[in-house]
């Protein structure tokens, strides 16, 4: 059994959420995972699919969205907590906003593209019909280093490629 004391459970939540962006990692995408959560088991998970589909949306937000919805036939995921490693953008809190997903846990903000209380704030705009609780900084540190450390290693690949074409 989870501890009951939420912030114990976020943290439980939110280390699968890790393990996701890890899959993501070992296949060269940006690190984000994501986990939905009902009755304390996991409904649907997933991780960021862009550069190996090549599709704009398969963020991994979306991606486990889409599967909880398959798995509950309905497009209604109430009653179920989404927990993410960054903040979720624009596209994929429209979608956690038209699945009524009541609550958002997740581990660091994103400044350049977020949209649940960084860059935008789309969950508790009044002219929307569904309000999302926002729980952030969940093990912030570490899904905020497992991005830093991955941009990095990129830029350090980009930048040994660059020298080696030059010569």
């Amino acid at each position: 059994m989870i501890n009951s004391k939420p912030e114990m459970r976020h943290t439980y939540w939110m280390q699968r959420a890790i393990k996701e962006a890890r899959k993501a990692e070992a296949k060269d995408e940006v690190p984000i995972g994501c986990v939905i959560v009902q009755n304390d088991k996991i409904l649907a998970r997933g991780h960021n699919l862009r550069e190996t589909t090549q599709d704009p949306a398969a963020h991994a937000e979306l991606i486990a969205i889409r599967k909880a919805a398959r798995k509950l036939d309905s497009w209604r995921l109430l009653d179920t907590t989404l927990y993410v490693t960054l903040e979720p953008c624009t596209m994929c809190m429209g979608a956690i906003i038209l699945s009524r997903i009541p609550t958002v846990v997740f581990g660091c903000y994103d400044p350049k593209g977020g949209a649940a209380g960084s860059l935008y704030d789309l969950s508790d705009d009044p002219r929307l019909n569904h309000r999302v609780k926002l729980v952030p900084h969940i093990l912030k540190a570490e899904c905020s280093s497992l991005l830093s450390d991955f941009f990095s290693a990129l830029r350090k690949r980009k930048r040994a490629e660059r020298l080696i074409a030059v010569r």
